[in-house]
């Protein structure tokens, strides 16, 4: 599929952008790929550096109004990407929550993802009813076979078009080590191109063992919660992929926050007219 993209001259053109990515993840050096919610997020990942976008489910529903329980739909993911794709240019990884159906929405969604500038798609494995990861206790995860059928799905409609990650949650139910180690392997096997293990404590450690037994894909870490941990720590251990899933998401509000209270509170925006950006600051212009 044709998915030539031009980035910003700073940049250059990026001819393919799935090989970008795919060899991005591949890379043993490390790469960070920054959550992003819309053309603007995207566009200032672009400029900062980033060589690649988490196209982040939850900031996108939150962006739109929508809680992270499925009340976005998969369209609503579409119309985001492609204005991604469009400020950017650069390779997109989209947040394809569990795949929002059956092996046959999935696949459907995969083409769409693809059609729309994405480089990559990620499902997870969280079962029905959806949870966002860091709400809760009991989190049901789906059948493994059902979710690789998902998985080969994706992979026979799309090839090698399109990125394919395999998100476990089985940490975050607290299946275990040896639990997230046996749906890693089946994930492989059924065709993804890397394993997102991800983890809601505020300490490494199950990721790092994880990373140790694990050897077959490219591994990719979300430390949301545990962002204090160096990542050399991660990297000395084979991890060489991290996404800040939803970090200019959450600056964005305390930004908006804050500008908001000010401006009520004191009725006029002069004091914190030097902490924003000024009307001619804007990626687009």
């Amino acid at each position: 599929m044709d998915q030539t993209v031009f980035v910003p001259k700073s940049i250059g053109a990026i001819e393919d952008p799935t090989k970008t990515l795919r060899d991005l993840i591949s890379s043993p050096d490390l790469t960070h790929l920054m959550g992003a919610h819309d053309g603007l997020s995207a566009a200032i990942a672009m400029q900062a550096g980033f060589k690649a976008i988490w196209a982040s489910g939850p900031s996108i529903s939150e962006s739109l109004g929508y809680r992270d329980v499925r009340e976005a739909s998969w369209t609503h993911l579409m119309e985001v990407v492609k204005r991604m794709a469009d400020a950017s240019g650069l390779p997109i990884l989209a947040d394809g929550d569990s795949g929002f159906g059956n092996m046959n929405s999935a696949r459907l969604m995969a083409a769409k993802l693809l059609q729309h500038g994405a480089s990559g798609v990620c499902i997870d494995d969280k079962g029905f009813p959806k949870m966002n990861s860091s709400a809760g206790n009991r989190h049901p995860l789906d059948d493994i076979k059902e979710f690789s059928g998902r998985l080969k799905a994706i992979k026979d409609t799309t090839g090698n078009d399109l990125v394919l990650v395999a998100r476990t949650e089985a940490l975050i139910a607290g299946f275990g080590l040896k639990a997230a180690l046996l749906r890693a392997d089946a994930y492989a096997n059924a065709g993804a191109d890397a394993i997102l293990i991800h983890s809601r404590e505020a300490k490494t450690d199950e990721v790092l063992t994880f990373a140790k037994e694990w050897k077959r894909l490219p591994i990719m870490i979300a430390p949301s919660n545990y962002y204090r941990t160096v990542i050399s720590a991660h990297h000395e251990v084979g991890i060489s992929n991290v996404i800040w899933v939803n970090h200019a998401m959450r600056a964005a509000v305390s930004g908006m926050r804050a500008a908001c209270g000010r401006i009520i509170a004191g009725a006029s925006a002069g004091r914190i007219g030097p902490e924003v950006a000024t009307l001619d600051d804007g990626p687009a212009r």
